[in-house]
């Protein structure tokens, strides 16, 4: 990227991020609409200081800090706190980000844009600060998606194709060898997702299509919610202590269900990929239909693993950029499209819909891969790394292009369901 590039793509993540709030009231932007969840102007605020930072602070003297001290760093301040926190307006807020993107540009001046210095080569450090908007623009939205009292009026732009399939329970088949997983790109990609590393793997079957609504409905009316057998010893626990019956944000209607998608209620359609589910739920009714999880090296292998040409794709429709019209991301649909929808969304194996929609899970800890190296702070990856979350793959409709890619991996909490996710299954093979 040469500065005319970092400046207009940093300007686009900006206009985004304040379009999603613009429909919002003082209010809405300062209530913790749940303990998950920051208010959504502490949210602007962390965006706006890790870009002075970054851009700044780090860019013109060494390396200080992996967040900013102070009110908007992460770690001094979790979620359950911000509540509490003394924030500014929004106007007041504005401000802030305007006088430090003013900074920013200032710098960028001066700043070579790529050189000896690893945070600026490649630009690397630019797409770092603008990935980071953009994740940011998908927490804002689960928060939307949680708050209660006035329903959000999102400003939707686009509208999925109206394509679909009727989905046929097949699973593609990988019947083994030797891989290349990861990569060493050090333009865009996280310090977790490097460095490529080979790795033999077993035969494995997994889903075509990922599990959708009316595949979900069927194990809830078989007694999937009640029945211990299906649950690890973690999740029937989890089921207990929450009451969980359905996925969240589903109610009953009658003898039907109905599901709240951001400011609409609706019923639930069949042919839609189920979301807002969690680890838990997902490994109970992969149990349910005789299959379990897939790994993450079996995800990235369904999704970007090219045997003919013995390569990894960057994407499941081959290296060309991920776009809306490729698959379903970008935020401006705000729902999940019909299964089919994407006529380009397939990946080498035969799998549709690996990329958008729901981020899927697997059964993985968060680990490091062989090699790992922290860049350019432990607080991203490396403190993380362990057995307490589950790694996500996919990304959602909710996650912006410039943040998503086959390599890309996402982690959380195994009961943790505000977050756009659904899953596929898989079994040896």
């Amino acid at each position: 990227m040469n500065r005319e590039e970092i400046a207009a793509r940093l300007d686009e993540a900006r206009k985004r991020t304040l379009a999603l709030v613009e429909p919002l009231n003082e209010e809405d932007l300062h209530r913790q609409h749940d303990a998950l969840m920051s208010p959504i102007i502490w949210d602007l605020g962390h965006i706006a200081h890790f870009e002075e930072l970054w851009l700044v602070r780090n860019l013109e003297g060494p390396v200080e800090f992996g967040e900013m001290p102070g009110t908007y760093n992460p770690f001094e301040n979790p979620r359950r706190v911000r509540g509490q926190l003394e924030l500014p307006s929004l106007d007041e807020m504005k401000k802030l980000m305007s006088d430090i993107r003013a900074d920013v540009l200032k710098s960028l001046e001066s700043v070579p844009v790529t050189g000896d210095n690893a945070l600026l080569d490649n630009g690397y450090v630019y797409s770092m600060v603008l990935q980071h908007e953009y994740q940011h623009n998908e927490t804002i939205l689960q928060t939307l998606q949680l708050k209660q009292g006035e329903p959000y009026r999102a400003p939707r732009l686009y509208a999925p194709p109206s394509r679909r399939i009727t989905p046929s329970g097949a699973m593609a088949s990988f019947t083994g060898g030797r891989v290349t997983l990861g990569t060493d790109d050090r333009s865009a990609a996280y310090d977790n997702e490097r460095p490529t590393h080979e790795r033999d793997v077993a035969p494995f079957k997994i889903d075509v299509y990922p599990v959708t609504n009316a595949d979900y409905l069927r194990f809830m009316r078989d007694g999937g919610y009640t029945r211990e057998n299906l649950w690890s010893e973690a999740g029937w626990k989890w089921r207990q202590e929450s009451g969980a019956e359905s996925p969240k944000y589903w109610m009953r209607d009658g003898d039907a269900w109905c599901v709240r998608v951001m400011d609409r209620v609706r019923s639930v359609d069949p042919s839609l990929p189920v979301c807002h589910v969690c680890f838990h739920e997902a490994e109970a009714f992969a149990r349910y239909a005789g299959k379990r999880l897939p790994t993450e090296t079996e995800w990235e292998v369904a999704a970007s693993w090219d045997a003919e040409h013995n390569r990894a794709r960057r994407f499941p429709w081959g290296d060309e950029p991920a776009t809306a019209e490729r698959a379903n991301l970008d935020q401006l649909s705000f729902s999940v499209a019909p299964v089919g929808a994407y006529a380009a969304n397939w990946s080498p194996l035969g799998c549709y819909g690996m990329i958008g929609d729901v981020w899927e899970w697997t059964s993985s800890d968060f680990l490091p891969y062989p090699g790992y190296q922290t860049f350019p702070y432990p607080e991203y990856s490396e403190v993380f790394f362990g057995n307490e979350y589950k790694v996500l793959r996919g990304g959602s409709w909710a996650t912006r292009p410039g943040v998503v890619r086959n390599t890309f991996r996402n982690w959380d909490y195994p009961i943790r369901r505000q977050i756009f996710s659904g899953f596929r299954c898989a079994r040896d093979g």
